[in-house]
C-alpha cells in the first residue's frame, strides 16, 4: 500500500461507519473513476476492502482507498459527506479536476 495522496473528513468517515454498520460490511469506502458522465469522467463510491497497490487514508475509524489507475486522476484530493437542502451526498474535492458539472459527480482534467 503507497502513501496517502487523499484524505477522509471526519463528516464522510462518520457516514462511511453508518453505512458498513448498516451493512454488516467494514468502514471501508472504495473510491474510483469510471469514463463517462456529463464531464468526461465520474466518482464511483462503494464499500469494500483495500488491495495490493492501492493508496489508504485513515481516520475516525473509516478507511478510504483508491485504485493506483484512478489516483493518477485523484490524487490530493479530499472526500467529505455533505447534506443540505439538494440532499446528502459524498462530495470529492479533486485539485486535478479542470472542470466539473452541476451534479457533482462528474469532471475532466
Amino acid at each position: 500500500m503507497s502513501e496517502p495522496s487523499i484524505s477522509l473528513t471526519p463528516s464522510a468517515a462518520n457516514r462511511v461507519r453508518l453505512i458498513a454498520e448498516r451493512q454488516g460490511k467494514p468502514a471501508v469506502l472504495r473510491l474510483a473513476v469510471d469514463g463517462g458522465g456529463c464531464a468526461g469522467f465520474t466518482y464511483k463510491f462503494e464499500l469494500g476492502e483495500p488491495e495490493e497497490g492501492d493508496a489508504v487514508a485513515q481516520g475516525e475509524g473509516a478507511t478510504l482507498v483508491v485504485d493506483p489507475v484512478s489516483l493518477d486522476l485523484l490524487a490530493g484530493s479530499q472526500v467529505d459527506f455533505v447534506e443540505d437542502l439538494g440532499g446528502a451526498a459524498f462530495k470529492v474535492t479533486n485539485p486535478n479536476a479542470a472542470s466539473g458539472c452541476g451534479c457533482g459527480t462528474s469532471f475532466s482534467v
